[in-house]
């Protein structure tokens, strides 16, 4: 019964879509965890001038919210999923190099390339990667029985 289910939701999702899928609940859970138990600033001085944590955290759950609606719809619809879930990480990011340049946070070169490569990266490559499976290589024939 669970492989049932689970061929029915692969067929409905496909590649890009089960990527989406879990990229956007991660991004709602991670926001969710900002207003939950608000982290550390330390470095996100370019945000928090402007809003709180919590208040940024929206940016998180929304951009979530519309990557895990986009799992949903087909190839060259879903485009949108994929740039919602690029736009938080990418904030993050321009924050940190900020702080860097800044002189307020010296670590937050490190965090950025984190940032712009574990999810800026891996959000652009597998918005490239078709939807369809690449054929199966051709198999040898095989010896007839008996013979």
């Amino acid at each position: 019964m669970r492989c049932r289910a689970a061929r029915r939701a692969q067929k409905l999702l496909g590649r890009r879509g089960a990527f989406l899928l879990i990229l956007g609940l991660g991004k709602t859970c991670w926001g969710v965890s900002f207003i939950a138990d608000p982290p550390s600033t330390q470095g996100l001085q370019l945000l928090t001038r402007y809003c709180t944590i919590q208040e940024w955290a929206w940016l998180w759950i929304v951009a979530g919210l519309i990557t895990t609606t986009c799992a949903f719809l087909k190839i060259g619809r879903d485009r949108w999923g994929f740039l919602a879930a690029l736009v938080p990480p990418a904030v993050w990011a321009i924050a940190y190099l900020s702080a860097v340049i800044g002189g307020e946070y010296s670590r937050g070169a490190w965090v950025a390339a984190w940032y712009l490569t574990s999810h800026v990266g891996v959000i652009l490559w597998a918005s490239t990667v078709p939807e369809y499976d690449v054929p199966p290589a051709p198999r040898k024939a095989r010896r007839a029985e008996g013979g």
